[in-house]
């Protein structure tokens, strides 16, 4: 039998795969061009040109030792340096390669750092809607995730339940901006501000609290809007980083962590990464995609694609009724439900063929979260179903 641990895993598996899992199945039945599967963050942008370029002249220049071998847990000193030189030219920042940890993707780095730093019950804040693999991810460690109810009038993070929620167990916070999934992102103030509400609680309680800051979504802003660098106005910053959205590389899971040496014990939280990204079982980053990323840094997917998608979205669903914020970043819209049960919406979409994700996986009821990295002519003959939707619960 398996363990107690699995089973209620098993019983509470994600929400959004599940979904998925159902958009394959009426995709059998209907025809995958008459399914609207808005339910999985899965870039419909290809890669940009330079990642199969460079795929092809590692593949043709090297051999295969130096391609597929192991190399430190770290990653390569090169790739490694190769990154740390383009947030410093982007941010203004000074890391070097000691500062950077490859993972296998952000959620392979969030698994290590909360391994590295989390002890049985140590408190974990994030702010919904958020990510529901988080909870996941902490209860790996035995650490308790302190939900702070979400701020549905800009869901910018409710920071006086915030303060009141930091005790003496509390030993990081996540922030999420862009956020998966409203695709607002949080503005300067509101760094500004959290961060001095942390150094205020940090002294009060004689603790170190860290922010772990999980940036998949960081180039994917649009009309230029600012995501705010975290190691800028906070020590206790550590940065995880994937390529999964930013180049369209989700199935190959690379990205990293960023632990500055302005973070308190960085020399011990390096060396601990390093360690839990071996007995995790990760042993190192993919090794031929390190190589491949680190040509690729300044490489871009097409963002105009998806703010194509959102402008459409945003702009029909809001002309039939529906209610959201329009999102900065990312490529989710988080529309509340007309009516109060977000999983009977859903249930109701899907009866037309609309897959799209309830707020409850996000910790947010009443509304659901809507992924538009999908084609163009998918969202258009979609939204008769949409206006149909609203109009029959009415």
């Amino acid at each position: 039998m398996i363990s107690t641990n699995m089973q209620e895993q098993v019983k509470n598996s994600s929400i959004i795969r599940a979904m998925f899992e159902e958009g394959k199945r009426l995709a059998k039945i209907y025809g995958a061009e008459n399914v609207y599967d808005f339910s999985l963050g899965n870039p419909s942008v290809e890669p940009p040109e330079e990642v199969r370029k460079a795929i092809i002249e590692i593949v043709n220049q090297e051999n295969a030792i130096s391609i597929h071998g192991y190399m430190n847990n770290s990653g390569y000193e090169d790739v490694r340096t190769a990154i740390a030189a383009s947030i410093n030219n982007k941010f203004g920042t000074d890391f070097t390669h000691n500062n950077i940890v490859m993972t296998v993707g952000a959620a392979g780095g969030l698994n290590v750092i909360f391994k590295t730093l989390l002890n049985p019950q140590d408190e974990v804040i994030v702010f919904a809607p958020f990510f529901g693999e988080y909870r996941s991810y902490v209860k790996n460690y035995e650490g308790k995730l302190i939900v702070v109810a979400p701020n549905i009038v800009d869901f910018q993070p409710n920071l006086a339940e915030f303060k009141a929620k930091i005790t003496p167990k509390t030993k990081a916070v996540i922030i999420n901006s862009p956020n998966n999934p409203t695709g607002v992102i949080y503005s300067e103030e509101t760094i500004t501000k959290l961060s001095e509400i942390l150094r205020e609680k940090q002294k009060e309680f004689g603790t170190e609290i860290y922010i772990i800051s999980d940036e998949p979504y960081r180039e994917l802003a649009y009309e230029q809007a600012e995501v705010p660098y975290l190691t800028k106005y906070y020590d206790n910053t550590i940065v995880g980083y994937s390529f999964s959205k930013s180049l369209s590389l989700p199935g190959e899971r690379i990205g990293y962590l960023v632990i500055p040496d302005q973070a308190t014990d960085h020399e011990d939280i390096i060396a601990a990464a390093n360690i839990a990204t071996r007995i995790l079982g990760f042993v190192n980053a993919p090794s031929l995609f390190q190589r491949v990323i680190a040509k690729c840094l300044d490489a871009k997917v097409d963002l105009e694609t998806y703010n194509r998608n959102r402008e459409l979205l945003y702009n029909e669903l809001s002309t039939y009724g529906y209610g959201c914020i329009k999102p900065e970043g990312a490529f989710y819209l988080f529309v509340k439900t007309p009516i109060e049960d977000d999983i009977e919406f859903c249930n109701l979409a899907k009866k037309k063929n609309i897959l799209v994700v309830p707020g409850t996986a996000f910790s947010c009821p009443g509304y659901m979260r809507i992924a538009y990295c999908v084609a163009y002519e998918t969202i258009k003959k979609s939204l008769p179903g949409f206006k149909a939707l609203i109009d029959e619960v009415k």
